[in-house]
């Protein structure tokens, strides 16, 4: 008596159509450089900062690190929430947003106009771009006492330091950016009859956007921090105002609440930018 193999054998079509769901599905969990599924959010990363926070709220309520020395978090929470009732922290927070906005504009004016001149021309770049690596190499937060005895003691200085901490970052890597466009691409598009114009609006200027996305982010954080030390400047109003006067009343959990807010500031910034730039550069990823 024989036995049909026939039910046991299993044809090839079949074995592909049983492969296809397992190949879809592995294909819908694409892991990213981590390991970890796209999409599923990385909670590890979250355990060392809780554990920060629960350590020192675990180090004031035992008494090691005193109020007049840095508020607990749960002082912290109750004044920030505290100066948001009042009005007081949106005010501060309206005033420094408009600041950074504006010396953000001009800075990105300057360094911008800066790298285009001195990256697209050889005689703009032997006029230009030593003068600017000259001042790059001074702190600009040592500017200060000239721009007070420029511009005073007004709003003018708080917007120049601004200005001047986004400028140098956004110059360096546009100018960057363009110098290292693909010389192949530049010969492929001269032969092909495209004149300098085009050249630089369709080879040159799109290479050199990854570069100069990452110098945004580099002037963004650095324009918070020129904030921060602007403010200190006779300020009457604006976060760092209000730090002031919580140092002069010993009140830590405030000035917290003021760093809080600075760096919550520049990480919403930060990740604006990394979103632009993940939608500039899709093509990346293809």
């Amino acid at each position: 008596m024989s036995i049909s193999t026939a039910g046991v054998v299993a044809r090839p079509e079949t074995v592909a159509t049983s492969r296809a769901p397992a190949e879809k599905q592995s294909g819908k969990q694409r892991r990213n450089r981590s390991g970890r599924p796209r999409g599923r959010p990385d909670v590890a990363r979250w355990l060392s900062p809780v554990g920060l926070v629960l350590l020192w709220q675990a180090a004031s309520s035992a008494g090691v690190l005193p109020p007049d020395k840095l508020a607990s978090p749960l002082t912290v929470f109750v004044s920030g929430y505290e100066l948001v009732l009042d009005g007081s922290l949106v005010d501060a927070f309206l005033v420094s947003s408009s600041r950074v906005a504006v010396g953000f504009v001009l800075g990105t004016l300057v360094g911008g106009a800066l790298g285009l001149a001195s990256g697209l021309s050889r005689w703009g770049e032997r006029l230009l771009d030593p003068p600017v690596q000259m001042l790059r190499t001074l702190p600009h937060l040592g500017l200060i006492p000239l721009f007070i005895l420029w511009f005073g003691i007004g709003e003018e200085p708080k917007l120049a330091l601004v200005a001047a901490g986004v400028a140098f970052p956004l110059y360096l890597n546009l100018h960057a950016g363009i110098r290292q466009a693909d010389p192949a691409l530049l010969e492929a598009a001269r032969v092909l009859g495209f004149s300098r114009f085009e050249r630089i609006a369709h080879v040159v200027l799109p290479s050199a956007v990854p570069q100069t996305l990452v110098g945004l982010r580099i002037a963004l954080g650095t324009a918070w921090l020129s904030l921060i030390v602007g403010e200190q400047i006779n300020a009457d109003a604006g976060i760092g105002f209000l730090i002031n006067n919580a140092r002069e009343f010993l009140r830590t959990d405030v000035v917290v609440v003021g760093l809080a807010v600075y760096a919550l500031l520049g990480l919403t910034t930060d990740a604006l930018v990394r979103g632009l730039e993940r939608r500039v550069l899709r093509w990346r990823a293809r």
